[in-house]
């Protein structure tokens, strides 16, 4: 199965696109909330298809280790497992196996590991992770690759890359492609020259997509967005990018302006569970004293239940209490203001104002404020 994915429009280097999959088709620029163990923490799939959502992001590592792949498989699939109907993007777990340091053994087979959970010896290798995410029945799937650690030097990450690059032609082989396509991730730290040459083999190999990796791993935001500066435009024009991991709503805008059309990250939920709030005027932390008494809700325009139904007190009641029910409508708040943001992108892209649209929105967000530096604003791993 070939992605079918059609290039709508172009504004500067930022892409309108459409990305057709068996269970639904993705506009893009697209946000994936991630729903690592098949779904995302606190919202029903009723819920976040409410919010807007057209795709969601699991995890193969951790659905690996539980449920199992079998019982997934035995249940009909990933998407009659979760209830989700819509496409599922699955990343192969590869950032989370390698951050396993001493409970893992890599080889030109793959990679060895024990279950953090049971100590139950694991495998992956590219042929492994390409079936079992064939038997879940998902739209999108990741290869397996190495994520070398932050501070690599070049010659470590010139090995790892050509070792992941090989990896690729193996996954490449045993792809099926009856109804799953198939995403290569290029590698390379933040060499150029390794980019460039990782580019260049997995374009050779025509995958279905193509996923910018090793990002947002405790590198520095001049060097992640030299990274994508770089890397984006010598992708395959015809096919979907996907920048792995990252981010907040400025980094993704900076990526969308270089021709990005795929993005991740847990900050939306994550961030929402500890009161760190996205709104257009910049982020809040409604845990602050400021808004035990206010009684506007979070964000004017948003719609919400958070934003439809309660106020800024009400919330910082909740979530100073630790309630349940304040990291629920939190969540609800975040994803809604990812979604519409990408919304908003599209819109722009496709009336030609892109960088009127941009300055104005990178005006209005970057207002100077005690509470805009997000909880672990680089770690997009797990949700």
């Amino acid at each position: 199965m070939k992605a079918d994915f059609s290039l709508l429009r172009s504004d500067g280097s930022a892409r309108l696109g459409r990305l057709t999959t068996r269970h639904g088709s993705v506009e893009t620029p697209a946000f994936m909330p991630v729903a690592t163990l098949g779904s995302v923490k606190g919202l029903t799939p009723e819920a976040l298809r409410a919010l807007g959502a057209q795709i969601m992001l699991s995890n193969l590592y951790h659905l690996a280790l539980r449920p199992g792949i079998e019982v997934i498989e035995d249940v009909g699939g990933l998407h009659r497992f979760t209830g989700w109907d819509g496409p599922i993007l699955t990343d192969s777990g590869g950032f989370q196996v390698f951050s396993l340091a001493r409970l893992r053994t890599i080889s030109e087979h793959g990679v060895s590991f024990r279950s953090p959970i049971d100590g139950e010896a694991l495998e992956f290798s590219p042929e492994s992770v390409v079936s079992f995410q064939e038997r879940m029945g998902v739209d999108i799937a990741m290869m397996l690759d190495e994520c070398p650690p932050h501070g690599a030097t070049e010659r470590q990450i010139s090995t790892s890359l050509m070792r992941t690059n090989r990896w690729a032609a193996r996954a490449r082989a045993v792809w099926k492609g009856r109804g799953t396509l198939l995403f290569a991730i290029v590698q390379g730290g933040i060499f150029p020259a390794l980019r460039q040459e990782a580019v260049e083999t997995l374009a050779a190999l025509d995958f279905p997509g193509y996923a910018i990796g090793g990002v947002s791993v405790g590198e520095s935001l001049e060097h992640r967005r030299r990274v994508v500066e770089f890397t984006a435009p010598l992708l395959p024009r015809a096919k979907p990018r996907y920048l792995m991991g990252v981010g907040t709503p400025i980094d993704i805008l900076h990526a969308v302006r270089h021709g990005v059309d795929l993005f991740d990250c847990v900050l939306p939920s994550r961030n929402a569970r500890h009161g760190f709030l996205f709104t257009r005027g910049g982020p809040i932390r409604i845990k602050n004293a400021r808004y035990r008494t206010d009684s506007r809700p979070v964000e004017d325009t948003c719609e919400c239940p958070a934003c439809s139904s309660v106020s800024r007190a009400f919330l910082h009641h909740l979530i100073r209490t630790k309630e349940t029910t304040g990291a629920v409508l939190s969540t609800q708040h975040n994803i809604r203001f990812f979604l519409d943001f990408m919304r908003d992108l599209r819109k722009a892209i496709a009336s030609g104002v892109m960088a009127e649209w941009a300055d104005s929105f990178t005006a209005a967000y970057a207002v100077v404020n005690p509470d805009t530096t997000p909880t672990n604003p680089g770690s997009c791993g797990v949700s």
